[in-house]
């Protein structure tokens, strides 16, 4: 896709159109997707296996969802990973992971990874290669199972995979401009990850013009490390209106588990709150807002009972966090790539807690209160500098509030971010800024949070620097037992 200058304005259809000229160039199967047909497609599948309106329903029953992450190579091993996780694991919906050629565009890669999986007889890819098998393969999943199907991309260049994804029938998409750029790639520019993304949300949102319900799902901030609440919803924001520009109408905001009960909480009941205003504020009025939660990114317990705890505290805390949808992990996260059976159990674990707790809320608690009060705080003083950056536009204020450091992420790899952000936790497991770098807070905000640390520091007769932040990177990870 050519570089331009990237603003928060909707693809007219004729631009879109020129655009996607260029896309579907890249690789032969791309030039297969005709748009027209594949509306037509959609209308042929059963509602039932439509992610839009399951997420949709869902959240106007108040009940929760969940489905796991996955992908092979091939397309007859992908039906029977989907056939498995959906039929022993109770998945409401199913994932196409994709494989990492395809997430960069490395289409020719990936075909030499399906070759050496036909001769291997097992998967040499990472996820599935959603572009190479094309639109006809893709439809023999979509017929094979029962549920709806997400694709997830995982990259910041989605715009391949969606045009095959969404023509073959998946009804839904993880990801976002500013979240997939900075945690996923060293060198790309935000502005043209942004770009990416907007490509995609005026694909769904030609789709759904057309009749066609297509999902949206922000990411969260999945590092794997301790991301503070405040920083993820400002992302989730930005990236929220950038997606409203281009017609999208349902739009889930992922948070991750940071496995701290009264702050994931907190957090999960502040973003749609906040996404919700900023949208007003642009005019946008009739976006749907569900609320995700993806388990634990971080490092895992290597001993499964571990690892099963930490699974299972995270689904109650999505539930008293009251999200419509969860995003699983398994126990074998600690090990490698999870076997399609611990998969299943990782899910099976997850439903369970979710009857088990099917009929309790959470009480109120002025602990909660308090934390959804600093959350908001730092996060209006973030979201309003950047738009201010932008002169009103999110996605310029976002370019310009990461190269100020503004907005800033902690270990993103990305070379766009000032990385001066610095989290530990609290002695309660909350997590606080060891060093706030350049964001745009308030003397009462830094206190606040440094005082945390101290009583934290005071407690484990330590200092209060660096050495926090490390040991927290890995602490859940460590066994109970030495």
């Amino acid at each position: 896709m050519p570089k331009y200058s990237v603003k928060n304005e909707k693809f007219d259809e004729d631009n879109f159109l020129n655009i996607r000229q260029e896309i579907v160039s890249k690789w032969p199967t791309l030039n297969e997707v005709d748009l027209q047909e594949a509306v037509g497609y959609h209308k042929t599948i059963p509602s039932e296996k439509n992610l839009f309106a399951l997420i949709r329903d869902t959240k106007k029953r108040g009940e929760t969802i969940i489905y796991p992450r996955g992908g092979v190579a091939l397309v007859d091993d992908q039906i029977d990973l989907l056939l498995h996780l959906q039929d022993h694991g109770g998945a409401d919906y199913l994932p196409t992971t994709v494989d990492s050629y395809t997430r960069n565009e490395f289409f020719e890669s990936a075909k030499k990874g399906i070759e050496q999986s036909i001769q291997n007889k097992r998967s040499m890819l990472n996820g599935f290669p959603v572009v190479n098998h094309g639109v006809a393969s893709c439809r023999k999943i979509i017929e094979a199972i029962s549920v709806p199907a997400m694709l997830l991309p995982g990259t910041p260049s989605p715009c391949t995979p969606a045009e095959i994804a969404f023509a073959a029938g998946y009804t839904g998409l993880l990801g976002a401009g500013i979240s997939d750029t900075l945690r996923f790639t060293k060198k790309m520019p935000l502005s043209e990850g942004i770009r990416n993304y907007q490509y995609v949300d005026r694909l769904v949102s030609y789709y759904g013009e057309r009749g066609v319900g297509i999902h949206r799902e922000h990411t969260g901030f999945l590092t794997g490390t301790l991301i503070p609440p405040a920083i993820a919803i400002s992302i989730s924001v930005l990236d929220c209106l950038l997606a409203a520009n281009q017609g999208v109408r349902q739009y889930s905001l992922g948070i991750g588990h940071n496995v701290n009960i009264v702050q994931d909480v907190a957090a999960l009941k502040t973003v749609p709150r906040m996404c919700a205003r900023y949208l007003h504020r642009f005019g946008v009025k009739d976006m749907a807002l569900p609320v995700g939660l993806h388990h634990w990114m971080g490092a895992f317990p290597p001993n499964e009972a571990e690892a099963v705890s930490v699974i299972c505290l995270a689904t109650v805390i999505g539930l008293l966090g009251e999200v419509t949808h969860m995003t699983t992990k398994t126990s074998h996260e600690a090990i490698g790539v999870p076997s399609r059976e611990s998969n299943a159990f990782g899910l099976r674990a997850t439903k369970k807690m979710i009857k088990l707790l099917s009929n309790f809320s959470y009480p109120s608690d002025p602990r909660v209160d308090e934390e959804m009060y600093w959350i908001e705080r730092e996060a209006e003083s973030i979201l309003d500098r950047v738009l201010e950056m932008g002169d009103g536009d999110p996605a310029v204020g976002a370019i310009r509030g990461f190269e100020a450091g503004i907005i800033d992420v902690p270990w993103s790899p990305n070379m766009c971010v000032a990385n001066k952000v610095l989290p530990a936790r609290d002695s309660s497991g909350a997590i606080r800024y060891l060093d706030t770098g350049n964001l745009p807070f308030s003397k009462e905000i830094k206190e606040f949070h440094l005082s945390k640390l101290k009583e934290r520091a005071h407690n484990e007769q330590k200092e209060v620097d660096i050495d926090l932040a490390i040991q927290d990177v890995t602490d859940i990870a460590k066994s109970v037992i030495n």
